[in-house]
């Protein structure tokens, strides 16, 4: 109860300095700073409300060639829409939301413990884009442990694993494509980039 009443605290607090900076500038997600110490508060109050039992969990998975193979498959198909392949969350949907996608090779995410790492695979932050995960079941348990193992390998990740990754993203569906190129035709040619100066 103690923790529900600081966390309905702690949100008042920020929508209220929130209101006071931006009312009548409106709201959008698209190129929105932070406020001052905003993400700071809104980790800390993540973490805070994580279970310590969560917190202090063990990976159970061994951090090994093959799991690693395994994360990163899966990585690249569920997660590097959001999180990019190399954990940046430089994309074009993390460019768009907010808070944006952390990147998970900085400090700050290293940072995390394993439990905690795998507490937000499974369970999601609420007031993100980032989803909960979990399907009650030891295989989906097992997989996000091993993207746990994965996240704690981005700081080094190499060259020639991001080009693997770059195979395994999603692709459009060819409906889709085909959509785009036919709006792309109906809108007409784009203009030739204008040279400057005086032409002849």
């Amino acid at each position: 109860m103690r923790r529900i009443t600081l966390l309905v605290l702690l949100l008042a607090g920020m929508a209220a300095g929130a209101s006071a900076i931006v009312k009548g500038r409106g709201v959008s997600a698209v190129g929105r700073k932070p406020l001052p110490g905003e993400v700071r508060l809104a980790r800390a109050a993540w973490q805070f409300l994580v279970p310590a039992t969560a917190r202090d969990a063990v990976n159970p998975v061994t951090a090994n060639a093959d799991v690693l193979k395994e994360a990163r498959a899966h990585f690249a198909d569920h997660c590097a829409t959001c999180h990019a392949n190399d954990g940046s969350g430089d994309t074009s949907i993390g460019r768009r939301v907010f808070p944006r996608p952390r990147d998970l090779r900085a400090e700050s995410t290293q940072h995390l413990t394993d439990g905690e790492l795998f507490y937000a695979i499974e369970q999601g932050i609420p007031w993100t884009a980032m989803p909960g995960w979990a399907t009650a079941t030891a295989d989906g348990e097992r997989q996000s442990w091993a993207l746990v193992r994965f996240i704690r390998h981005l700081p080094v990740i190499t060259p020639d694993e991001l080009q693997e990754m770059e195979k395994l993203n999603p692709k459009p569906p060819p409906d889709e494509r085909r959509e785009q190129e036919i709006d792309d035709f109906l809108s007409g040619p784009k203009p030739a980039p204008s040279r400057g100066g005086r032409g002849g």
